[in-house]
């Protein structure tokens, strides 16, 4: 659940490098290697009284919803589909499941959303379903990347899911709406939402606002501009000690010397995706945001290298740009992080998210372009 509560928006990703995507008739969705337009992202609304489960809302403004219809006759999967809600409100929330890297969406029935492969008609298509045979354990399984939502976009979904779940009138949304968009004068109405989102405030004046705002998208997408003309580079953090990458093959670490070998790290660019890099080492093995926790009791979990059969989620890093450095986002909202202080925390290298002014500085970066 951790990137759900985090995330306003996710992307699904599934194990053929395929996304779970909506389609225009606004009632099928399929499988898409297109991941950049709209029909790729999934809003995410958490459950009032149930942590566990959230709702995923396309941008048809409909629910990913796991009906009870034969995806063909005589078969064990079923249909899913955008629908609006219902009194069957059950059939839109998805319990996430993590496996590894990666996470599994559990339906209402105990079934899970499943990405096919095969010949026609099953290509491309999405059912709920338990795998049967060993060749299709992994079709259940996704990679979740968090996406960053433009403003607007993100309150004009929250106000249309208000409308869908609670008791808000159409007078209190349409003045919220006119608000956001700007096509009328600022509503005097006093305003408290039946829904509690950590994602939007309400204040007494009607204007909406999100809570924290968030940047725009292009400045996400800025973090590239250090990495797109760079074949390796040299990350060095705030104790001014590079980025390397052990002898060992598995462990990484912070140094002075930024001359190794070891030091540098080659660039790779995610296929369908504009804002994310893997980085290989030296020892032809990627920088990997692993599971682990770096001590016990404690938020940072290890960062280490890696060599997956196959490159998923944990691998891939969105470059942030913060002035003339950068900050590396984990698919989990975690960021690399150079560790300081006494030992195991000195020249540590792990993900996580700074809880302290003073270690806010220990995610920035300075990237050093060496071919």
């Amino acid at each position: 659940m951790e990137i759900f509560t985090k995330a306003k928006a996710v992307k699904l990703r599934g194990h053929l490098e395929k996304y779970l995507v909506a389609d225009d008739d606004q009632e099928a969705v399929r499988q898409s290697r297109n991941s950049s337009g709209k029909r790729a992202r999934w809003f995410v609304e958490l459950v009032h009284d149930k942590p566990n489960v959230v709702r995923l809302r396309s941008c048809h403004g409909k629910y990913l919803a796991a009906t009870d219809i034969p995806f063909l006759l005589g078969m064990t999967g079923n249909k899913v589909l955008q629908t609006v809600p219902d009194k069957m409100d059950w059939k839109l929330q998805w319990e996430p499941i993590r496996d590894g890297f990666q996470i599994k969406l559990k339906t209402w029935c105990g079934k899970f959303l499943r990405a096919n492969g095969g010949t026609p008609p099953w290509r491309n298509s999405i059912t709920h379903d338990e795998p049967h045979t060993g060749a299709t354990q992994r079709w259940i399984l996704w990679d979740v990347e968090a996406v960053q939502v433009p403003e607007s976009d993100s309150v004009l979904e929250y106000i249309s899911s208000v409308s869908s779940f609670s008791s808000v009138s159409d007078d209190v949304l349409e003045a919220l709406s006119d608000d956001v968009l700007g096509s009328g004068p600022q509503s005097p109405i006093s305003v408290v939402s039946s829904v509690k989102s950590p994602r939007f405030s309400v204040f007494s004046t009607g204007s909406a606002k999100l809570s924290p705002k968030q940047a725009n998208s292009n400045k996400y997408q800025a973090g590239m501009d250090l990495f797109l003309n760079a074949k390796a580079v040299r990350l060095r953090g705030h104790h001014d000690k590079y980025l390397v990458a052990e002898e060992d093959e598995e462990s990484v670490s912070q140094d002075r010397n930024g001359s190794s070998k070891s030091a540098r790290w080659t660039v790779e660019f995610v296929p369908g995706s504009e804002n994310i890099i893997r980085l290989k080492s030296f020892y032809n093995k990627y920088l990997t945001a692993s599971n682990q926790p770096f001590l016990l009791g404690m938020t940072g979990r290890k960062v280490i290298q890696s060599l997956p059969r196959r490159l998923d989620s944990s691998v891939e890093w969105e470059p942030i740009k913060v002035g003339s450095q950068a900050k590396l986002k984990t698919r989990y909202g975690n960021f690399l992080r150079a560790n300081g202080g006494l030992p195991p925390w000195r020249n540590s290298v792990t993900h996580d998210i700074p809880h302290r002014t003073a270690t806010q500085d220990w995610v920035l970066w300075d990237v050093d372009i060496v071919e």
